[in-house]
């Protein structure tokens, strides 16, 4: 796989935000050996997966393989049963999403759970509103909100239309742009464009280039392995709950991701079988 755990390592505690992503040019994320059991159904077995800073990786696979359970796992939706988790090269603990908040990983899901009769600004600040003594700082909330957009060239004609009146590619954007609030190390998004049209689509991939610009780590999951080819720097791929595949993008074919996902090839060790 990618790089394995270091040893001496710290046990066991959750770091703070503020923890240096760049100690020794290591993995951001590092997860080994997860397994995580719904009962008797066994969703992941022994999985290794890492992101770098500053690197965009696609994870991949087929329905039920398992990608939506690991990234729970990430997020603190749902705690892996078994497995080593380190974030910036500390061994952590991640049983709930305040956990994973608090590391620096923010994950925008698929239905983006935004407010339709609320603003840009007030879904931006959803939960995290400025203050200014007992009132909120609208004016503050405002400038910071337009700052943001225009950092990552968002299409958005006002930080004060009601997000219902949004197309589904800015919306998208208004969602990922929610998740930069608290300042993450690790952006999560999940399918993030499904059923968005060409034009809309386009949007979103450059947004993801956007992130990697500004040295965040991204996971996106998808899949289309042709946004995978423009925007990913690496593939994992996941088959019912295991390691598949690894790849670089550019030193392998659509037809290799395509052979790890469905078993036609077996790609764990790095070379097919």
């Amino acid at each position: 796989m990618h790089r394995r755990l270091r040893d001496g390592v710290h046990g066991g505690r959750n770091l703070v935000t503020g923890a240096d992503p760049t100690h020794d040019g290591g993995p951001i994320l590092e997860m080994v050996g997860i397994s995580k059991r719904f009962g008797a159904v066994q969703a992941l077995t022994d999985v290794d997966f890492s992101v770098d800073q500053g690197e965009v990786l696609a994870l991949v696979g087929d329905n039920g393989a398992g990608k939506s359970t690991l990234i729970k796992t990430i997020s603190g939706a749902g705690p892996a049963d078994d497995g080593i988790i380190s974030f910036a090269g500390e061994k952590v603990v991640i049983t709930r999403p305040q956990d994973s908040q608090a590391l620096g990983i923010a994950t925008v899901y698929q239905d983006l759970a935004l407010c339709d009769n609320l603003d840009v600004v007030a879904n931006l600040f959803l939960g995290r509103e400025e203050r200014r003594g007992a009132a909120i700082d609208e004016v503050d909330m405002e400038r910071r909100s337009s700052e943001l957009l225009r950092s990552l060239a968002a299409k958005i004609p006002s930080v004060r239309i009601p997000v219902a009146s949004l197309s589904g590619g800015q919306r998208q954007t208004v969602a990922i742009a929610r998740s930069l609030i608290g300042e993450p190390k690790l952006v999560i998004l999940d399918e993030p464009t499904a059923a968005l049209g060409v034009a809309q689509t386009a949007q979103v991939l450059d947004l993801i280039r956007r992130l990697r610009e500004r040295g965040l780590a991204v996971i996106v999951i998808t899949h289309n392995l042709a946004e995978v080819d423009a925007v990913a720097d690496r593939i994992v791929v996941l088959r019912l709950g295991r390691n598949a595949g690894e790849f670089r993008v550019g030193e392998a074919t659509q037809e290799d991701v395509v052979a790890a996902i469905t078993g036609a090839k077996d790609y764990t060790g790095g070379v097919a079988r």
